[in-house]
């Protein structure tokens, strides 16, 4: 196959796409994280879940209040002929701290649970950002790829059904490898049609993620290489999904608050114990009331309140039942996220590595395709090959190389959705993906 084909087909892509935005993966991500709205919507559930964790504290502070009445006494003395009035102020604050309220330790500690769940829940939102639009901007490069490969394939029928033309006209082939050479290229036409459509759609999903226009991708290395999974071991990262998978993380914190939520229903039947203190100060008009007793007052006051349930219509052992089987609910839940991310794990290991095995055959399948291809045309010069074994041989080999192309970029995103598997994916991992791409 002639190779200046494709590097004249991908010259013109790159000159027509020169208007287009070129920005590597991780440029994308830190424009994604600005603009995605299913991103923001958890760094703002985030933000409530802080707030509301914060909430859970007020329970074991004191709680001050303050309230004020105005009042105006009007009395008539009938045997007097006479009324006297009296108007009064008085204003009361009253505080109370909580000393004993097993109800309300609960309540504190599963505020805790819900700051831990928070950030768990935004480590994954992140997590699936750099997975979405990984898949994203890889989908618009194998498209794209794809679609070259197509033009360069077009242009090579081209020249073979040239040819056939060139070669019926002097009688030295039949009208046969014409309308085969014909048909092919009616097929590419068709193939190439398809493919730009496809691009077409794969890049406004890319530009819908991250909010731009005219993104063009950097594609990946030729020179890049791929390598297998750190640690061969699949039992290590089925174990490290069980220790940092955001999904496990976020049901064993639900597990904790539904533990805390059946120590809570358990203290409607123990005692509480407040200490209460209160100061009023009262003042008359002119400096009294109606009668000698009224006069200017301040009243201090402190005490310990202490409440015993004793009967609530066996509400309290209905609840607890309550939040007895929903504590083993969540338990269940946690059971079932453990079984799933462990076979989401196993799934992503065995697929990176299935990947790796089939960017090395097709590696060798494109060498020997081009081989193949290079003899069915010096076969065909000399008479001794039909035009359709070169046709064949060109479908052949660049479906290999579209093959190929896209083996290699799945690879790359087997990597992330493995460590997100994993509960591990960080920046850096994109970071060092974005390595692999042209500069």
């Amino acid at each position: 196959m002639n190779f200046r084909l494709l590097t004249i087909t991908l010259a013109v892509s790159a000159a027509f796409a020169g208007s287009a935005q070129s920005q590597n993966l991780m440029s994308l991500f830190e424009t994604a994280r600005g603009f995605d709205a299913t991103y923001k919507a958890a760094q703002y559930q985030y933000t409530a879940n802080l707030s509301k964790g914060e909430q859970a504290k007020a329970v074991l502070l004191p709680t001050v209040g303050l309230s004020a009445n105005l009042n105006r006494t009007e009395v008539d003395l009938v045997a007097a002929s006479q009324t006297v009035k009296s108007q009064s102020m008085a204003a009361t604050i009253n505080a109370s701290q909580p000393l004993y309220r097993p109800a309300n330790s609960a309540t504190y500690e599963q505020g805790m649970r819900q700051l831990a769940l928070a950030s768990i829940q935004l480590k994954a939102a992140e997590q699936d950002l750099m997975v979405r639009l990984s898949q994203a901007y890889f989908d618009v490069l194998i498209s794209r790829e794809s679609l070259d490969f197509v033009k360069a394939q077009k242009l090579a029928v081209a020249e073979q059904l040239a040819a056939a033309k060139r070669n019926f006209e002097v009688g030295t082939s039949t009208i046969t490898d014409s309308r085969e050479a014909q048909a092919r290229y009616d097929l590419v036409l068709a193939q190439e049609i398809a493919a730009d459509n496809d691009l077409r759609i794969k890049r406004m999903a890319l530009n819908q993620l991250v909010g731009l226009n005219n993104i063009e991708p950097k594609s990946l290395s030729r020179m890049a290489k791929l390598s297998a999974p750190e640690s061969s071991s699949i039992d290590q990262w089925v174990k490290q999904s069980s220790e940092f998978n955001p999904a496990v993380l976020q049901s064993r914190a639900s597990l904790d608050i539904a533990k805390l939520e059946t120590t809570k229903a358990e203290a409607g039947n123990k005692p509480t114990l407040d200490l209460v203190a209160g100061f009023t100060p009262t003042r008359y008009k002119n400096g009294k009331g109606i009668n000698s007793s009224q006069v200017d007052t301040n009243s201090n006051s402190i005490s310990l309140a202490f409440n015993m349930p004793l009967f609530s219509g066996y509400a309290t052992q209905n609840r607890i039942k309550e939040t007895v089987a929903l504590e083993d609910k969540a338990r269940s839940d946690l059971d079932a996220a453990e079984r799933n991310v462990a076979q989401s794990t196993r799934t992503a290991f065995f697929g990176l590595q299935s990947g790796i095995g089939q960017v090395n055959a097709l590696q060798a399948a494109e060498a020997s395709s081009q081989s193949a291809l290079d003899a069915n045309k010096l076969g065909y010069q000399v008479g001794v090959r039909i035009n359709i074994d070169v046709l064949n041989s060109q479908s052949q080999l660049f479906q290999t190389k579209r093959d190929l192309a896209k083996a290699r970029y799945d690879v790359l995103l087997g990597q992330l959705k493995l460590r997100q598997s994993a509960g591990t994916l960080t920046e850096a991992d994109l970071a060092s993906i974005n390595a692999l791409l042209n500069p």
